[in-house]
């Protein structure tokens, strides 16, 4: 498992971006949520490196 940050507000943030946001769970500014880390999980974080962090 790791923690993901939403460091960025969706705002600006193309469609196909926020529904990114809204697969992973985080919907607001700052929430931190705990995913599976497999391929897939880090492929959505891939395409949004500038809207969230990996916490440790």
């Amino acid at each position: 498992m790791m923690k993901i940050k939403m460091i960025r507000s969706r705002i600006g943030a193309n469609p196909k971006q926020r529904k990114v946001l809204e697969a992973l769970g985080l919907t607001r500014l700052g929430q931190v949520k705990e995913v599976k880390d497999n391929a897939a999980m880090r492929g959505m974080i891939a395409m949004i490196p500038h809207l969230v962090t990996e916490v440790r």
